[in-house]
């Protein structure tokens, strides 16, 4: 019985390490949004466990693949805050009071530095229904 135990946790194990595994490599399978510009814009994650200056928030990540540095996406995170993120946060518990919208040229772990990447990132409060950008 011992044995049967030890070999089922191994095997529990193996399978815990290969779907970690295959979680950092897949690529972002998100939705496609639409956005003013054009552009493939493709959501990646949410996360909403960690407070930010204002409170509750929802950090909201895409994936942009071909973003630049000198580009102006700001038409396209507004968009986005307004007509995708935004509908997402009722019944969200805590409400968020700020919702972060984060383009990145390719898919990242949170929170971790990555300087050779293309990465915005734009804030908004919610006031009456709307998205408002704050300035960082």
């Amino acid at each position: 019985m011992a044995a049967v135990s030890r070999l089922s946790a191994a095997l529990a194990a193996s399978l815990l390490l290969a779907a970690g595994a295959c979680e950092e490599e897949a690529p972002p399978a998100g939705d496609a949004i639409a956005v003013p510009s054009g552009r493939v814009v493709q959501a990646l994650d949410v996360i909403t466990d960690l407070a930010g200056p204002q409170g509750a928030t929802a950090r909201f990540r895409f994936v942009v693949p071909g973003l630049l540095p000198e580009e102006d996406a700001s038409a396209d995170m507004q968009a986005i805050c307004d007509s995708y993120a935004l509908p997402r946060t009722e019944g969200m518990v805590p409400a968020p009071q700020q919702i972060v919208i984060t383009f990145a040229d390719r898919a990242l772990p949170f929170g971790e530095p990555a300087p050779d990447a293309v990465q915005f990132f734009e804030a908004y409060s919610l006031q009456d229904g709307s998205c408002i950008w704050e300035m960082f």
